[in-house]
């Protein structure tokens, strides 16, 4: 009891009360697009205060697992929880009414772009200021690119070459699902396992950090009570971040319609706002100098997320008999194919400055501009 007391806080329990009673109370026919202009606004105002709140309590989480698991198992524990309700969300609305094609290439299209670049560009950008500069491990970090530039291929420009209007065929997504699991599954068993040392910080201990790692295993079994509890405030107040962003969809759509902005705009908003605990975890970690932590929570989030999410909306069109586009335009190619190549040339420098992030924002900005373009 002690330990769910100096857990579960006055302040946990408010947040979330505030994040269930914000998805009780802001979500179905009360808010239905078109709504009134002050509703729009107020409703809108509302659910951004709340994922707000969540999002800190989410971080608040992430911090303590990271400390007591070490990485890259804490990071992990955050990016795997927000990467999984987001991908049964996705999923769940391939398999409801309408016609929801390209829902997983827009969404994931939206998350790299923030990840890669504003998310990190943000990161060594504070970073950088505050430490100078900063050395990741690059061992991981590259295996982190390799994997995204082998499945973001896959995801977006093969099937603009082989494929049917932009969808694989059947027999394609059946060699394309089996090669992105099969993948996806060794890289995690390899950085859960013999590779893990890959995956952490380099140099001297950043706050009163172990000297040497101890066994992932050893600490869960010390200190289970204390994992398992924290695992699971985590997750209960991620969801209402994840609901409450798809439950506005409709909203935001309708908003941004008012105002003649881009239906893209939306599916960008909402990406970032899923993602927000992970970029306040982020921010956080670049202000100490963690450069490798912010590394596994944002490439390994991106990772996770295209790992996970292509290969289960290919195996629900396939079941359903729906098409999934997932062929980008040009232009998405072209941004994409920089933000890697940009990501390349930053994380195997051997330090890496405030400079490296500005090049990230401004990469962000110009996908922005074609966005209204």
């Amino acid at each position: 009891m002690s330990a769910l007391r100096s857990i579960l806080t006055p302040a946990a329990t408010l947040r979330l009360l505030l994040g269930w009673g914000a998805v009780v109370v802001l979500s179905g026919p009360l808010l239905a697009a078109p709504a009134a202009a002050p509703l729009l606004l107020g409703a809108l105002a509302a659910i951004v205060g709340v994922i707000l709140v969540c999002a800190f309590g989410v971080a608040h989480e992430a911090e303590h697992l990271a400390r007591r698991l070490g990485d890259p198992y804490g990071s992990l524990v955050l990016t795997l929880s927000i990467v999984l309700i987001e991908v049964v969300l996705i999923s769940a609305v391939m398999l409801g009414p309408g016609d929801h094609t390209a829902i997983a290439r827009d969404s994931v299209m939206a998350v790299a772009m923030i990840i890669l670049n504003a998310v990190v560009g943000l990161c060594l950008l504070v970073g950088g200021l505050r430490h100078r500069s900063l050395a990741p491990n690059r061992a991981g970090t590259t295996a982190y690119l390799a994997m995204l530039v082998v499945l973001v291929s896959l995801a977006f420009a093969l099937p603009a070459v082989i494929g049917d209007d932009g969808a694989y065929t059947t027999g394609q997504v059946v060699v394309v699902v089996a090669l992105t699991v099969v993948l996806y599954a060794f890289f995690l068993v390899r950085q859960m396992g013999p590779q893990a040392e890959d995956f952490r910080e380099v140099g001297p201990p950043v706050d009163g950090a172990p000297t040497r790692p101890v066994s992932v295993v050893r600490v869960i079994a010390e200190h289970r009570t204390e994992v398992l509890l924290r695992a699971g405030l985590l997750v209960v107040t991620v969801l209402p971040i994840v609901l409450l962003s798809h439950d506005m969809a409709a909203l935001l759509d309708d908003g941004l319609g008012r105002v003649g902005a881009p239906v893209a705009l939306a599916g960008v908003l909402i990406a970032m706002i899923v993602f927000l605990p992970e970029s306040i975890t982020s921010v956080r970690a670049a202000l100490r100098g963690e450069i490798q932590r912010v590394s596994n929570l944002c490439h390994g989030a991106l990772v996770s997320t295209v790992g996970l999410t292509i290969p289960s909306v290919l195996v629900i069109g396939m079941l359903t008999g729906q098409s999934v586009v997932l062929a980008e335009s040009p232009a998405n190619l072209l941004l994409l194919g920089v933000s890697l190549l940009l990501t390349v040339t930053t994380f195997t420098a051997p330090r890496v400055t405030s400079v490296h992030g500005a090049t990230h924002l401004a990469v962000f900005a110009v996908y922005g501009l074609a966005l209204f373009s």
